[in-house]
């Protein structure tokens, strides 16, 4: 209990000064976002699981590159229980930290090509801790690799990363745990956008989408297998009709395709759980 609450104020620490330096960046943005849906999916777990997921996230420009943060409080329902033969559902924070360095901005060179707007490197960690009855996941994962910016209204940046990644998964029907263990070292081809969709109407596409290696054998010695995870929404900005700000106030729906999630084959022992197709509401308020 007391190394994961040093680990949560590590992450809250982590955000602070990110906030902290906001001051100095020529551009930043913090929203608190929620978002509910009734067909999540776990593996090993076929039944569909209801989730309520407050996220907050702040994202900032300086001289020479961009920060983003992003922090999910995941609380499933009874269908995902917070331990064997519970009936409450489990509760998950999986916290993203990503930072791009402009080299354009860097050699202070115009690093552009048709369709291009620059060049970068990416760098950044995943981390997650989810109290659950099958796994209790506490995933550590570092990143880096080139980045490609696209030269499209909103963004659009491409990255090709390599993932270094662990976990030490702790199960309570078994009351055993598993040593950190750490999974091969693999590639990751990831994009996140936002484009507008419309010059007279408010509203933009946004999202992300993973596409991962195997990352050879899972911990339990099983292989594991490519996965694909698209996250991706239609956001409409209802600021003006409550008298704020641009950007202030979005709503819109969400859809998830998660296929071989975490790894796991979904044509595999981990079954239907391990394929999540998943809709969703969301709302966000930006500050």
């Amino acid at each position: 209990m007391i190394q994961q609450f040093r680990k949560s104020t590590a992450a809250v620490a982590i955000l602070a000064a990110g906030m902290g330096v906001a001051h100095a960046a020529d551009w930043s943005d913090t929203s608190i976002s929620y978002r509910y849906g009734t067909d999540f999916a776990e593996p090993y777990n076929p039944t569909d699981i209801k989730k309520n997921i407050v996220n907050l996230s702040h994202a900032s420009g300086y001289k020479y590159g961009s920060n983003f943060f992003s922090a999910d409080m995941l609380l499933s329902d009874k269908n995902d229980p917070s331990s064997a033969r519970s009936k409450t559902g489990a509760h998950e924070v999986y916290v993203v930290y990503r930072h791009t360095l402009d080299l354009g901005k860097v050699t202070g060179q115009e690093l552009k090509a048709p369709g291009i707007r620059g060049y970068g490197f990416t760098a950044g960690f995943d981390m997650n801790t989810k109290v659950d009855a099958g796994y209790n996941s506490k995933k550590r994962m570092l990143v880096a690799g080139p980045t490609v910016m696209f030269d499209v209204p909103g963004f659009l940046n491409v990255s090709l990363l390599a993932l270094w990644e662990s976990n030490a998964p702790y199960s309570t029907f078994t009351q055993s745990g598993t040593e950190r263990y750490r999974y091969k070292t693999h590639p990751m081809l990831t994009a996140a956008w936002l484009i507008p969709l419309s010059n007279s109407v408010p509203v933009t596409f946004e999202g992300f989408a993973n596409f991962i290696a195997s990352k050879g054998n899972d911990e339990f010695g099983g292989k594991t297998a490519r996965e694909t995870n698209i996250d991706m929404q239609i956001m409409y900005d209802m600021s003006s009709a409550v008298g704020a700000a641009k950007n202030t106030f979005k709503v819109g729906v969400e859809y998830q395709y998660w296929k071989n999630k975490f790894g796991n084959n979904a044509n595999g022992f981990a079954g239907s759980g391990a394929f999540a197709k998943t809709p969703m509401i969301r709302a966000e308020y930006h500050f």
